[in-house]
């Protein structure tokens, strides 16, 4: 795995992403309360190509842990990627980790 530094996971606000980019990649991070867990995302909305999923409302659809994204509200799973409003549509997600107290997602 090629991990890359985003920063102290201090910095997070549980519950709200953050957007990271590296090279021509944009990535959503979020640090999920209460299970201290890191996730990342595409921060692409596929169905506006806007860049904002790192500014969606994050929550849950039975067991599934989702962000809505603030543009059409639709609800992506963040450990999936898979739409739970439209299921045949997917984004990227990417292996996240808090290391030595610091995010790191591999891109």
């Amino acid at each position: 795995m090629a991990w890359k530094d985003v920063c102290p996971v201090a910095l997070l606000t549980p519950n709200r992403g953050v957007a990271a980019l590296f090279g021509e990649q944009q990535v959503a991070i979020f640090y999920v309360d209460p299970d201290d867990e890191v996730v990342a995302i595409d921060n692409i909305d596929p169905f506006s190509g806007a860049a904002v999923l790192s500014r969606g409302i994050v929550g849950s659809v039975g067991d599934a842990l989702t962000v809505a994204s603030p543009v059409f509200k639709q609800r992506f799973d963040l450990r999936t990627g898979v739409c739970v409003d439209e299921p045949d549509v997917r984004i990227a997600t990417f292996p996240a980790r808090v290391h030595e107290g610091r995010v790191q997602v591999d891109v």
